[in-house]
C-alpha cells in the first residue's frame, strides 16, 4: 500500500529483497499504474451498512415515538426539581457550571441541553440562575439558550443577562473564581455538568461545605469517582446525553434514544455471534469487519 501517491499520475514499482548478508535483489519493473479515487473505502463497507441500519432504526423510532414512551429512571435527573425547589425555599440562587470544554464538545452541547431545562424550571420557580463560563463563545450561546427558556416559561422579565458571564479560560483561575462565587452567593443547588479536569473535586468540595445539593455529570472517566464521592447525584457518561429527552419528555428526543439503544443491542448481538462463529472456525463475519483489507 502506497499512501504517498497523487491522483492520475503514472507510477512504476520495484520490489527489492535483501538477504542475510545484505545483498539486494530487484524484481522486474511493475507498471505503469495510475491511482484513482474511490467513492468509499471498500475495506470499511461495514461502516456503510451500519450507518444505513442505524439510520433506519432511528427514523423508525422517531416515526413511532409517543408521549407514553418509557425511559429508565435516572435518580440524578429525578432530583432536578428537588434541587431547584430546595434553593427556592431557602431563598438562594442556583449555580450552573458547564465545565472546561469548548462549544464544539459533545459534552458541552449535552450540558447546554440540560441547562435549557434547568433554566426553564428556575423561571417557573422565580429562582435566580448564575452561570459562570470558561469560554466566551459558550457564554454567548448560553445567554440565548437561557433567554429562550425564560420566554418559554412565560417569564422573560426574570431573565438577567448579567448572571451569565465569562470568568477566565485558565483552569485553576476559573476554579478559584467559581469557588469564590459559591462562598459569596451560597447557592442552594449546584449543577456541575460538562467536561472537567483536576478542578472537579475542588468545585465539588467547596459546594459541599456550603451545604448545597449537587447534581454532577461528566464523560471524563477520571473525574467520575470524585463527583460520586462528593456530590449528591452523578450522571455517568451517556446519562448526560439522555438528560434533555428525560427532562423535557419530548417524544422525538425519546425516540432517538430508543433508536440508539436498539442500535447498541444489534452491535452486542453481532459481537456474540462473531465470537460463537470464531469458536466454530467460521471467519466470514470477522473478515467483514476487518478494516485492514486493501482498498
Amino acid at each position: 500500500i502506497d499512501e504517498t501517491v497523487k491522483p492520475n499520475k503514472l507510477y512504476y514499482y520495484i520490489v527489492r529483497a535483501i538477504d542475510g548478508e545484505g545483498r539486494g535483489y530487484d524484481s522486474e519493473v511493475a507498471g505503469p499504474v495510475k491511482p484513482t479515487g474511490e467513492l468509499f473505502h471498500s475495506g470499511r463497507k461495514w461502516v456503510l451498512v451500519g450507518l444505513i441500519v442505524l439510520s433506519a432504526v432511528i427514523l423508525y423510532s422517531l416515526y413511532t415515538a409517543h408521549e407514553g414512551m418509557r425511559i429508565r429512571r435516572i435518580p440524578g435527573l429525578e432530583a432536578v426539581d428537588e434541587a431547584i425547589g430546595r434553593a427556592t425555599e431557602m431563598g438562594r440562587p442556583v449555580l450552573y457550571v458547564l465545565g472546561l470544554a469548548g462549544a464544539s464538545s459533545l459534552t458541552t452541547i449535552a450540558s447546554m441541553n440540560i441547562l435549557a431545562q434547568v433554566a426553564k424550571r428556575c423561571a417557573e420557580y422565580e429562582t435566580r440562575l448564575i452561570v459562570p463560563c470558561y469560554d466566551p463563545v459558550v457564554m454567548n450561546i448560553v445567554r440565548e439558550i437561557v433567554r429562550n427558556s425564560y420566554s418559554q416559561a412565560g417569564r422573560p422579565d426574570l431573565y438577567r443577562e448579567s448572571d451569565i458571564f465569562f470568568l477566565s479560560d485558565v483552569q485553576f483561575a476559573y476554579a478559584a473564581a467559581v469557588d469564590g462565587i459559591m462562598m459569596r452567593e451560597r447557592p442552594g443547588a449546584v449543577f456541575l455538568q460538562g467536561y472537567f479536569y483536576a478542578e472537579s473535586l475542588i468545585l465539588a468540595e467547596t459546594a459541599n461545605t456550603i451545604g448545597a445539593i449537587q447534581i454532577a455529570g461528566t464523560t471524563a472517566d477520571a473525574q467520575l469517582p470524585f463527583f460520586i464521592a462528593a456530590c449528591d447525584y452523578t450522571l455517568i457518561g451517556e446519562e448526560m446525553f439522555a438528560a434533555s429527552a428525560y427532562l423535557s419528555r419530548d417524544p422525538k428526543l425519546l425516540g432517538t434514544i430508543r433508536g440508539q439503544d436498539i442500535g447498541k443491542l444489534i452491535l452486542i448481538f453481532l459481537l456474540l455471534i462473531g465470537v460463537f462463529l470464531e469458536l466454530l472456525g467460521v471467519h466470514w463475519l470477522t473478515a467483514f469487519f476487518d478494516i485492514s483489507q486493501t482498498r
